[in-house]
């Protein structure tokens, strides 16, 4: 089959087009899926250039989050037949399956079935592939680690961004009032248009004084950073009294700890990849299950999922050098793995 691989941690020029071997089902958990197409995330970049969570399993193929159709299922699955058509987010991690390398960057793919969940209907394949790891990383950090309330005033960073766009609706859906971050005035009609109720240009604005502003000097109930480093620290006076801060990052050496415990503000981290990386069968059932309840809201026209740029599966390293340099601006890109006739 064709895939892109990685041969060693490096530059753009590390990502290959090749062939590799097919893959099939060699444990009775498993389902066999033709990969239509693959959305392709920060994370992608940076095991490309830093190094794989499994180390040394080189060969690798990247790519974590796909939509595609069941070929072939496990004695043991039950949930899942040949053709029906599925989204997921497994593999890409440097995962190797009887030695073959795991991801989406390919035309197939072995998943263990409770990784996955039927596709939205409303969606197509190039849509659905953009959004289980966006989906799942917003929904658990919400609802999850700081349990999302209606009324809340909330605040997420990079509104315009992957994880950003559907962490607004999802709190828009939870009836929270939302305030996030923008980096150019262009993406100001698309989060206002998702939802969001207060947006800061934060190159021009102090983010901590106008969400103070915004919640008349009592700061916000919950909010989300998915940006980290100074931008985390930075929100530190924007914190309500009992309020909960979520990072996505690594929580930088420098915070100060004492103001967050004065205002008793509950720090938590997010990583949606855990049950990946230390194999946890319940939190990939719920990642699952997380997924279906997205696709109920997707159906219903509730919830979106951004697509900003299609690539073919050859322009893989289009798509990292365009994560990699900002010129994204919003949403996602979708690498159309079995091309975009009939996919979109």
């Amino acid at each position: 089959m064709k895939a892109v691989t990685v041969q060693k941690a490096g530059d753009i020029e590390s990502l290959n087009v090749c062939d590799v071997d097919k893959p099939s089902i060699t444990e009775a958990n498993q389902v066999l899926i033709q990969v239509f197409a693959a959305g392709v995330n920060p994370i992608d970049t940076k095991l490309r250039a830093n190094g794989l969570y499994f180390a040394e399993q080189y060969p690798a193929i990247l790519g974590c989050d796909g939509a595609g159709v069941v070929e072939a299922v496990g004695s043991a699955v039950s949930g899942f037949s040949v053709g029906d058509p599925v989204y997921y987010c497994y593999g890409g991690l440097g995962q190797q399956v009887n030695h073959q390398p795991v991801g989406n960057y390919a035309e197939w793919i072995v998943v263990p079935a409770e990784f996955v969940a039927a596709k939205p209907e409303s969606l197509g394949y190039l849509q659905a592939a953009a959004a289980p790891l966006v989906l799942i990383t917003a929904w658990e950090a919400w609802f999850d680690r700081a349990g999302l309330q209606s009324g809340q005033k909330v605040f997420v960073h990079a509104g315009a961004g992957g994880v950003g766009h559907v962490a607004i609706q999802l709190a828009k859906i939870a009836g929270c009032e939302v305030a996030t971050t923008i980096g150019s005035d262009s993406n100001a009609d698309f989060v206002r248009g998702l939802g969001a109720d207060k947006v800061i240009a934060y190159k021009q604005t102090d983010v901590a004084e106008a969400l103070l502003e915004w919640t008349n000097g009592k700061g916000v109930d919950v909010a989300f950073d998915t940006v980290g480093g100074d931008a985390f620290v930075q929100l530190i006076p924007a914190m309500a009294h009992y309020s909960d801060l979520v990072s996505i990052l690594q929580i930088p050496d420098d915070v100060d700890w004492k103001a967050l415990r004065l205002k008793n503000v509950r720090v938590s981290q997010e990583l949606m990849l855990s049950p990946m990386v230390s194999g946890l069968k319940d939190g990939a059932e719920h990642h699952a299950a997380i997924l279906e309840q997205c696709s109920q809201l997707i159906d219903n026209g509730q919830l979106q999922v951004h697509v900003e740029k299609i690539l073919p599966l050859e322009e893989a390293s289009e798509a990292h050098r365009l994560l990699e340099s900002g010129e994204l601006g919003k949403g996602k890109i979708v690498l159309a793995v079995a091309g975009e006739d009939n996919l979109s």
